[in-house]
């Protein structure tokens, strides 16, 4: 009889894990599908490639509406596959996309125009509505409005002023606000579970924080192991970062089988280990009818292969969602709630689902896990602490959780601002701050950010803050001698002419000189986005001659110009129009940023940083010298 019932329970397991890991695949099935064949850009987080638009690097396809639509719904079903992921890097990513398709008035692609949001349509305002989506995003994975604002101003925005600050403060106003809207809504159980937690996520303002001059010695070491263990993930992701890179450049089949391989290694572990804790019993407070509490399934205490009356700690953790996950590493006043084996277990699977996960060609974030991660060894080392502390083992875990995302992507206001929002506790706040200063200064003694790592690796520049020490000792004039020579235009300029250097150069702004006999003068600098506009709607000269300012307001209007260049391969001209002028003067930015050859490299950097150029004009300390070089 015993061996029947055995034999019961173990087909029973093997039909659990059969469903469980089909849903797992196929729910990866069409998060990879739809990045592999419709939207590639949609993959990862997308942050790095924000910071890198921000900084003024063209992403091309990062924010249009089919990365909008496969973002959304990959990061769905990415998530509900039980990977090793967050949304909370995706929902950055689906603002932007948002705030970039109301900044260029919709998506010509799928003819979807409105035009009374063209006046939006310039790079200033561009640049300043995807950083406004971008705190928004952040606003409304963790509910946190004002360390959405810092968020974007520490981690993305590269160029900063007041009027950013209002305008990014409103939208997470906005975000606030539309989302308690939905909440009060979904209260009454219309939504599902929508409106469950309210604003504050993780709330463990019910525990008081007390502490004594000793306490501060783990919270050091907590800052210390996030350091060291965030600059180790950092530098384990980048050799499977690279390792990915070589399979996916085989083609679309071997980015879907790397993705459904991952997870079904994630539904093995996520499965299997469970098994190898032993079950806890339920405080007898807390039975119903003998049965642990479930909160509908979503909460603390799953029984799993446990009898009624018992939990399995590691499955509670592993079997829930990500933010029930945190919620329950995070309860405070249980000291008995997890096994330390579990807490030990859980760190492992997490780190090594962590590194294999983020990479794969689904919407992935790395807020969720790296929360998990330091969580759980900053529980453990609270049990370890025992009653020689008297910090809460919930709130060693929201030290751990800050420790390990600060070691990782070094950030530290925005970080502590958003744990407060997520915990509700301002008490944290002086030993938060510690461990987010240690971990970060010790994670930098190792390598760069976890985000700075990424853009190096898909080889997408970016313009730091600092300049680096090299950059004082070499002028701007020796550097430009290092590069190909300047392409230039002149101020009367042959079609041919103009066609020719759009296509041979991807630059987006050329100089325009005036060269006469024994003079060269600087006129300013022409976009490449004017001279597309130009070209297409065929504004040419039969004569070499200067044109009024009449005539170019009867063709050209400030939102003509606004717009975003197109490809060039667009324009078709005939051999009349071939032999043709353009007075480029009246597209020409007459007073455009210009240093002395001379300037150090150093002065270069920091001048296109606090003042945000895209351009800037390299001219020679003697007029007959002529032009040396643009960048």
């Amino acid at each position: 009889m015993l061996a029947v019932v055995d034999f019961i329970n173990q087909k029973r397991y093997v039909t659990g894990f059969a469903f469980f890991m089909g849903v797992n695949l196929t729910l990866t099935l069409v998060a990879a599908f739809l990045c592999v064949m419709f939207a590639p850009t949609a993959a990862g987080p997308g942050i790095p490639e924000i910071k890198a638009y921000l900084n003024g690097v063209d992403t091309p396809n990062m924010f249009g509406a089919s990365t909008l639509i496969v973002k959304i719904i990959g990061s769905i079903a990415a998530v509900a596959a039980g990977l090793d992921l967050g949304k909370e890097g995706p929902l950055v990513h689906i603002g932007t996309c948002i705030a970039a398709l109301l900044g260029r008035g919709g998506t010509e692609k799928h003819h979807l125009r409105w035009k009374w949001l063209r006046y939006f349509n310039n790079d200033r305002d561009r640049r300043d509505l995807i950083t406004c989506g971008a705190s928004s995003g952040v606003c409304a994975a963790f509910r946190s409005p004002v360390g959405g604002v810092l968020f974007a101003l520490e981690e993305v925005a590269t160029w900063w002023r007041s009027a950013l600050l209002w305008r990014t403060f409103f939208s997470t106003a906005v975000v606030v606000v539309v989302l308690r809207g939905f909440m009060e809504y979904c209260n009454s159980g219309r939504c599902g579970l929508f409106g469950r937690g309210g604003l504050i996520l993780f709330d463990v303002s019910s525990v008081t924080v007390k502490y004594h001059p000793m306490d501060l010695v783990p919270v050091v070491v907590i800052g210390i192991i996030g350091g060291v263990l965030g600059s180790l993930y950092n530098y384990l992701l980048l050799k499977v970062l690279r390792l990915y890179s070589l399979i996916n450049e085989k083609g679309r089949l071997y980015k879907l089988l790397l993705s459904l391989g991952v997870s079904l290694f994630t539904s093995v572990c996520l499965y299997s280990f469970p098994f190898l804790v032993p079950c806890s019993r339920c405080e007898p407070s807390l039975l119903n009818d003998g049965v642990c509490p479930t909160n509908g399934r979503t909460g603390n205490f799953k029984q799993f292969n446990c009898p009624a009356g018992y939990y399995n700690d590691l499955a509670t953790l592993l079997h829930s969602a990500n933010d029930d996950a945190v919620r329950n590493i995070f309860s405070t006043s249980t000291p008995t709630e997890f096994l330390p084996i579990s807490l030990l277990i859980f760190f492992a699977i997490y780190c090594i689902l962590g590194l294999f996960t983020f990479g794969i060609a689904v919407p992935s974030g790395l807020f969720l896990p790296i929360i998990l991660m330091g969580s759980a060894y900053g529980r453990l080392l609270g049990l370890a602490m025992g009653s020689y502390t008297n910090i809460d083992q919930g709130l060693y875990a929201v030290l751990g959780a800050a420790s390990l995302m600060s070691g990782s992507m070094r950030m530290t206001v925005s970080l502590c601002v958003i744990f407060l929002e997520l915990t509700n506790n301002l008490l944290l706040l002086p030993i938060t701050m510690l461990v987010l200063l240690i971990s970060k200064t010790v994670g930098d003694c190792f390598n760069p950010s976890i985000y700075e790592i990424i853009l190096e690796l898909k080889g997408l520049p970016f313009l730091d803050a600092k300049p680096e020490t090299w950059m004082r000792n070499l002028t701007v004039g020796e550097l430009a001698a290092a590069k190909p020579n300047v392409v230039s235009l002149q101020g009367i300029e042959k079609v041919a002419r103009v066609l020719e250097v759009l296509k041979a150069s991807n630059h987006n702004g050329f100089p325009v000189v005036d060269r006469d006999v024994g003079m060269t003068e600087l006129q300013g600098l022409v976009l490449r986005a004017h001279l597309i506009t130009v070209l297409r709607k065929k504004w040419f000269l039969p004569e070499r001659r200067r044109t009024e300012e009449w005539e170019v307001r009867e063709k050209f209007t400030s939102v003509d110009l606004a717009e975003k260049a197109r490809k060039i391969e667009e324009i078709e001209l005939t051999e009349e129009d071939m032999e043709m002028y353009i007075d480029l003067h009246p597209f020409t930015n007459a007073t455009p940023y210009t240093v002395v050859e001379s300037m150090s490299v150093a002065k270069a950097v920091v001048l296109f940083r606090e003042v945000g150029l895209r351009h800037l004009l390299i001219v020679p300390k003697y007029q007959a010298a002529g032009v040396s070089s643009t960048k």
